[in-house]
């Protein structure tokens, strides 16, 4: 692409294929150090089991074993940190016990680390590890977050009584809620557990720590999606070392859902152990490891109760959620069941009344922390599944249901913005749009007419619907802070025009497969009227720029791209003070486009790269001006991004089996302004396969031993190509108000949206058969959808 001209909006393809088709990405297991070491840890085999005792001394004694660590070894060292802070209803100070970096006293779900071996290769550090001998005492489990609160449950923390992290409400006063829900002409209940989900990125998690003697300076290559916040939590809260004696890099990462932003404790021990044994350390998990360790996401249990009125409006929404955080608290572990899931609780919905009530537990399980979506699709899939079983127990249409109780339109210009009863004000939003446009690309009407003909001849077919809402573009920093966040969420981008006139770009985000080389390099193309081939976008590396907060909740164009945009700007207004200088006018008079400085109403120009040159060879020069083209900027928005559209699953389900082929899978989806269509369009492919896993194929299974069963891909089914049809994507573009590029976020549309639509299509399918389903448990294996229309075989 050499050109500028309509660049914004238009599928350029993306720059970073080049290196990772040809095998030329670099990712952090291909980083080989000088003198490097290897490191394998000892896991806890138990869920819950007293470390008696460890012996090290025939492990110590193996061949190329350099250094062994215990518990012990490292008790005096801080626990990883949780970043973000929720406190009890009555003000008590959150639960928050110690993740320490190797457990000492007990281990308390399976893959707790226990003990590291550090060796000269991989294989000489895994025969030792195995020949670590830890004497356990196996202690009572509880892996289910409801029964984890019961009297007499086994206790995960012996300072945490009931296993109780905290208690949180939000939205209206129950005792209304109540009120209005007593006085309803029907109320759907709706009992179900949103099942315990793992990232599965193709690159599992490694790191790579060293310590020069010479500087004193510590380096820590990371997969890891947020390089600076790893650094911040590692030097402030872990290991007190000074930030600028510490390198975070993160190169290439093979994608990370969620699961690569937050502190583990492998990155602080290796960083710590670095400098003991002064030489570089490697550890890269295996794929079981990876199942056991890596935070795994959502988990809840869940009643939720919606009243309508005999118009069908939603009159009022009373919920009651058991949230499970696994053994201890990840860095953003607390706000996903509360900031990120109770605030989305209002949905699309003009729902007049609405309390929340989220307890959230310990259990003897993974940590869990943010996966893709990180409570939006908790939200949604509560909100989704009871609008489409309240259609089915009041005989309405479900989408007619939707459109009764929509949020009209507004574009947060002329209309303000929309206030819900659950502390958001959502931005813009024209909810029916999405809707219609479904109904239209789906022929409802005819499916309608095809489902009772089908139904007739023994083919279950059934139609789901979604209309859901995120918030995304987190977030204003003081919002944030006042919900317990314990760092800001602001933005830095840092442009760097050469004297050639080339651009370099610095951001604070991360890029791990999103295409955010070819969409930030669009956006500074556009802006500054060069080509892309001439903008370098640079990323994931604490030493060249100062500060970021990384990539997640679909931030990165809303935050990042805007804080870029500031600095543009900034050159910009400089560049027409040079060249105001250059062609003896007014700085007031030039105006800038396509890459000239101009005086306007005249042919008198100066291009972008005689400017650039003349900032670094000022020899015709304004004498009031520094040197020099290159500015940084931080950006802190106003107020979160609210993407939003319509999903609607199409599926036949067989009688025989309850086996369920998705047969379509429309997806409306208004992100706001787009860069990149091909870019979005991918990433709502990707976040619709992941939704579609959650509902048919996916999902942790603990036994009552606390031990996961299914920790490989012998056992944990992943969706295929072929389990997928085509899906058939469009956009509506509602611009977001309050950011310079009108974005608003595409990275998790896919899965919010998804996981609802295909489930409800599934009931629907059972009810066009005389199957009054309320709830099948995810995933709809054909198992479980087969014992739920036996259950209801007379209809």
């Amino acid at each position: 692409m050499s050109t500028t001209n309509g660049i914004i909006g238009k599928s350029v393809k993306r720059v970073e294929d080049k290196r990772f088709i040809t095998g030329k990405g670099r990712y952090t297991d291909d980083i080989v150090l000088p003198l490097q070491t290897y490191a394998s840890f000892v896991r806890s085999p138990y869920a819950h089991a007293k470390i008696l005792g460890v012996d090290t001394e025939i492990a110590q004694a193996m061949p190329g074993v350099i250094k062994i660590y215990t518990g012990a070894d490292v008790a005096d060292i801080n626990g990883v940190p949780c970043g973000w802070q929720v406190n009890f209803k009555n003000g008590d100070t959150m639960k928050e016990p110690k993740h320490a970096l190797l457990v000492a006293d007990k281990a308390r779900y399976v893959g707790d680390a226990v003990a590291v071996v550090i060796a000269e290769t991989r294989e000489q550090a895994k025969d030792a590890a195995q020949m670590v001998v830890v004497d356990y005492e196996e202690l009572p489990v509880v892996v289910d977050a409801a029964e984890a609160v019961k009297a007499g449950a086994p206790l995960v923390h012996d300072s945490v009584p009931n296993n109780m992290c905290y208690d949180w409400e939000l939205g209206n006063p129950k005792e209304e809620v109540n009120e209005a829900l007593a006085a309803t002409a029907h109320i759907t209940t709706l009992e179900f557990v949103n099942q315990r989900m793992i990232p599965n990125a193709i690159e599992p998690r490694s790191y790579n720590a060293s310590y020069d003697a010479t500087s004193e300076k510590y380096t820590l290559y990371t997969s890891t999606q947020n390089p600076h916040v790893i650094r911040l939590l590692m030097c402030a809260f872990v290991l007190g070392i000074p930030e600028h004696k510490v390198r975070v890099v993160g190169p290439d990462v093979g994608g990370g859902f969620g699961s690569k932003i937050f502190h583990y404790t492998e990155e602080a021990l290796l960083t710590w152990a670095s400098k003991n044994i002064n030489r570089p350390i490697k550890w890269t998990a295996e794929r079981t490891e990876s199942f056991l360790t890596d935070a795994h996401g959502r988990d809840h249990v869940t009643k939720a109760e919606m009243g309508f009125d005999t118009t069908g409006k939603i009159v009022g929404l009373r919920i009651k959620t058991f949230a499970n955080l696994g053994a201890y608290l990840s860095t953003f572990g607390p706000c996903i069941p509360t900031y990120l899931h109770g605030t989305l609780l209002q949905g699309l919905y003009t729902t007049p009344k609405i309390n929340v009530d989220v307890t959230a537990v310990f259990t003897n399980t993974t940590p869990v922390d943010a996966y893709r979506g990180a409570g939006r699709p908790e939200a949604t899939y509560l909100l989704e599944r009871l609008l489409d079983l309240a259609a089915h127990e009041m005989e309405m249409d479900p989408a007619e249901l939707r459109l009764r109780n929509f949020i009209p339109p507004f574009d947060g210009v002329n209309q303000p913005g929309y206030q819900t009863q659950v502390a958001l004000q959502y931005d813009s939003g024209n909810y029916e749009g999405v809707l219609y446009k479904g109904l239209e690309i789906l022929g409802y009407k005819e499916f309608r007419q095809k489902q009772q003909e089908s139904a007739q001849n023994g083919k279950l077919l059934g139609v789901g619907f979604s209309t859901y809402i995120e918030a995304c573009g987190l977030a204003p920093s003081a919002v944030a802070g006042a919900l317990g966040a314990r760092a800001g969420l602001y933005e830095m981008g840092h442009v760097r025009v050469q004297p050639t006139g080339k651009v370099t770009v610095f951001t604070g985000t991360h890029g791990h497969g999103q295409g955010h080389e070819t969409t930030f390099a669009q956006v500074v193309a556009s802006r500054l009227g060069i080509p892309m081939e001439d903008i370098e976008i640079v990323h994931g590396d604490t030493d060249a720029m100062a500060f970021g907060m990384g990539t997640y909740g679909s931030r990165s164009l809303a935050v990042g791209g805007s804080a870029i945009v500031k600095s543009i700007d900034k050159i910009i207004e400089k560049g027409k003070k040079i060249a105001a200088h250059r062609l003896e006018a007014s700085a007031d008079d030039m105006e800038f486009e396509e890459g000239k400085f101009t005086v306007k109403g005249t042919d008198k120009s100066v291009s972008f790269g005689d400017v650039a040159l003349t900032a670094y060879v000022p020899h015709v020069y304004p004498p009031d001006l520094e040197p020099g083209l290159d500015f940084s900027s931080f950006y802190d928005p106003t107020n979160f991004t609210y993407p939003f559209g319509c999903h609607i699953a199409v599926v036949e389900v067989e009688k025989e089996t309850g086996k369920v082929k998705l047969q379509r899978f429309i997806a409306v989806d208004d992100v706001g302004n787009i860069v990149n269509p091909m870019i979005v369009e991918g990433q709502i492919h990707g976040g619709v396969a992941q939704g579609v896993g959650q509902a048919l194929y996916e999902g942790a299974e603990y036994d009552s031993n606390g031990q996961l069963t299914n920790a490989s891909y012998m056992d944990y089914c992943m969706p295929r190509a072929d389990d997928l049809p085509m899906f058939e994507t469009t956009n509506q573009i509602t611009p977001c108000p309050h950011n310079p590029l009108g974005v608003k976020g595409a990275g998790e549309a896919g899965t919010i949206g998804s996981t609802p639509a295909v489930v409800n299509a599934v009931i629907d399918a059972l009810w066009s058969g005389g199957h009054k389903v309320k709830d099948i448990r995810m995933p709809l294996t054909p198992e479980r959808v087969w014992r739920a229309m036996q259950t209801t075989k007379n209809g």
